[in-house]
């Protein structure tokens, strides 16, 4: 009977390894699809305003109109130190010792200003985003795209999520009217 009882206890061990193996396996992929997916469902461009309301007439205030916001979806602060946010034509601003909390906003300004919490500045002296259209690209530290949005004659254009990229409700008309700073 002893020698029945070391088979059965054989097989029941190696079930058990054979199960422990695979609910391994199924946790390993789960934590590395958790890894693949760090920022991308938590930060986004959730808005912009690409043409200054009134005249464009280049003047800070003017300049400081146009503006993209960038909000963390999630609950847990995310650091944004050497991301990045462009222009289709290249022009970009990075973040520096930035972190963005929970379920919270930045926006980021193209004029000179002074950084808070809320609101960071390009410092430029000119324009960033063309009235017409244009594509604003968010990018993590490790130049990986996070999220775009699109508008004017990239209107059918679709961001990594599958949304449109419209700009709708987001400033301007979407259609290029308006100062036409470019």
């Amino acid at each position: 009977m002893s020698a029945f009882m070391s088979v059965t206890a054989r097989r029941t061990a190696a079930a058990a390894l054979a199960a422990g193996a695979l609910v391994g396996t199924f946790a390993a992929s789960a934590s590395a699809d958790a890894a693949g997916r760090t920022h991308r469902d938590r930060v986004e461009i959730s808005g912009a305003q690409y043409d200054s309301p009134g005249w464009d007439n280049g003047t800070n205030r003017s300049l400081n109109k146009e503006w993209v916001d960038v909000t963390n979806t999630s609950r847990h602060a995310v650091n944004l130190d050497g991301w990045t946010l462009s222009a289709r034509d290249g022009r970009t601003y990075t973040f520096h010792h930035y972190r963005l909390a929970g379920r919270s906003t930045v926006r980021v300004h193209t004029g000179v200003g002074r950084d808070s919490g809320r609101d960071v500045y390009q410092d430029r002296r000119r324009y960033v985003w063309d009235n017409r259209s244009d594509t604003a690209t968010l990018r993590d530290d490790r130049n990986w795209k996070v999220d775009t949005l699109s508008w004017g004659g990239y209107r059918d254009h679709r961001d990594d999520r599958g949304h449109h990229g419209d700009g709708r409700g987001h400033g301007g008309d979407g259609r290029g009217h308006g100062g036409g700073h470019r």
